[in-house]
């Protein structure tokens, strides 16, 4: 069983021991769904109730029966197991790190990925140091290979230009 990081807790809430988890998931409603969530270490913590509240979780676990327990957990990352994903979406953990290349030339790898509402953004950082925005759309991201860790894009005209006049 392979296992991924979902959010982590931030707080407790209240004095029965729930905790006030930040979601890193694309959808936090996916959460609600789970029914047991990892520690680092393995052991797992049985949810009994999860709701959303304020762009964050609110959790209750069996295993956590008060406020002064769930302190213990403050900063603590939690981890659900990784499931097979639809066709073109992908953990953020399994792009970072990728090659992107363009007609079989790198370009650099992904050093981060945000999400800007319309679409997502992948920042290459260049061999020479610098850092290029691609926007995550089908006419940009021709190919993502997991496995290979390879990505093939076409860039837009005029992304890599620096502004300079010549």
């Amino acid at each position: 069983m392979e296992l991924i990081e979902i959010g982590q807790i931030v707080n407790t809430h209240g004095i029965r021991g729930e905790i006030k988890l930040n979601p890193w998931t694309d959808d936090i409603y996916d959460i609600l769904e789970l029914d047991e969530l990892y520690l680092k270490n393995g052991d797992i913590l049985h949810i009994k109730q999860s709701r959303i509240h304020k762009n964050c979780v609110i959790i209750s676990f069996s295993e956590i029966p008060d406020m002064n327990t769930a302190e213990k957990f403050k900063g603590t990352v939690l981890f659900t197991e990784k499931t097979e994903l639809p066709e073109g979406r992908y953990y953020i953990a399994d792009l970072l790190g990728m090659q992107v290349f363009e007609n079989d030339t790198l370009l650099g790898k992904i050093q981060d990925v945000f999400a800007t509402g319309a679409n997502d953004v992948y920042d290459i950082k260049t061999p020479e140091g610098k850092s290029i925005l691609i926007p995550v759309i089908e006419d940009v991201v021709l190919s993502v290979d997991v496995k290979s860790k390879r990505m093939e894009v076409k860039l837009p005209a005029g992304l890599l230009d620096d502004g300079a006049e010549e």
